[in-house]
């Protein structure tokens, strides 16, 4: 069910929610404030939720459901980290879970949910038109540097959205598929929202620090298992760099040339050797922490989904994450 426009968007949200509750009846600033209602918990339609010890088997059905932290059978030190998980998604056992329910701030894990959207409502093959709105002046902010009038395909676009974590590029991309960053953080909710991610609110594509803009690392499972499905994400995040040529306004060439932010897929850090890493995001900021999500695979090729939230420090982070993948039997 597609939900382009905001009126169509609207109906999207209460057939969902109807569907939803049919299934289900029966870096570093860890002080961060968030302006938008962050304890809210819509239990109707989380997956999360139990009753009576029963999980809604109906919406969680092939899922991983984790109502609290879980951590038996390990020999995990996530110390650093403000929240972690380690999610096996042939069986839809937890295997390791550390406050994977608290709000924080996601910085560039964002991207994938925007790669989601940008490919569930668009194709690799769209053209898209940078405006002014691209211009993005915040210290710090990862761009490739595109203009008003420059013009690449979607495809070209994923490339820097998940490898580079351009934030101009993920701003080129909302106003392709929903016409505003506004309208497109409309549509991430509901996405979000559709695939049982409802401790989430998101305001921009890209995740520079906003107080109305975060998730969970449950949430970012939820977005990431849907994201894998799509074979041109995991083809993006498994490079290792990407070059292209796009065009200015006056048709002029502009060269696009990144590598993958991921250390594992650069090979800067072995990963164990009981698994392949497929790919993932990376996300820093100061209200983030450092973070880290990673699609990666056993040596039977059993797939899972490990994620890192608010690390100390990147060498801390990476570390923490390969203490986690050790885990995988």
């Amino acid at each position: 069910m597609k939900c382009i426009n905001k009126f169509g968007r609207s109906i999207c949200v209460i057939l969902t929610s109807f569907v939803l509750m049919a299934n289900i009846t029966g870096c570093g600033a860890k002080e961060y404030t968030f302006a938008y209602d962050r304890n809210r918990n819509n239990t109707s339609f989380s997956v999360a939720s139990h009753t009576q010890g029963k999980t809604m088997a109906a919406f969680a059905s092939g899922l991983c459901v984790a109502s609290g932290d879980v951590s038996a059978g390990t020999d995990v030190d996530m110390s650093q980290a403000t929240s972690a998980g380690l999610f096996d998604i042939s069986s839809g056992k937890v295997i390791y879970a550390k406050n994977v329910h608290e709000k924080l701030n996601p910085a560039s894990l964002t991207k994938i949910l925007t790669a989601l959207c940008a490919l569930k409502y668009g194709n690799p093959d769209d053209v898209l038109t940078a405006t002014e709105n691209v211009n993005i002046s915040e210290s710090g902010a990862v761009k490739i540097g595109l203009a008003a009038g420059d013009t690449m395909t979607m495809d070209q676009a994923l490339h820097a959205l998940l490898l580079k974590s351009a934030n101009d590029v993920a701003v080129m991309i909302a106003e392709h598929i929903s016409g505003s960053v506004e309208g497109f953080a409309e549509l991430m909710n509901d996405t979000a929202n559709s695939l049982g991610a409802t401790n989430s609110h998101f305001v921009n594509p890209h995740g520079l620090t906003d107080p109305n803009h975060y998730t969970t690392a449950y949430d970012l499972y939820l977005i990431c298992n849907e994201a894998v499905k799509y074979d041109k994400i995991t083809e993006i995040i498994h490079t290792s760099t990407y070059t292209s040529v796009y065009h200015d306004g006056n048709g002029g060439d502009k060269s696009i040339d990144v590598a993958n932010s991921n250390a594992y897929i650069k090979g800067e850090i072995p990963s164990p050797d009981n698994v392949t890493v497929i790919g993932g995001k990376t996300g820093t900021t100061n209200a983030a922490g450092n973070c880290l999500v990673l699609y990666v695979r056993d040596n039977s090729g059993n797939p899972y989904i490990s994620i890192i939230m608010q690390s100390s420090d990147r060498t801390t982070m990476y570390t923490e994450m390969t203490d986690l993948l050790s885990e995988i039997s």
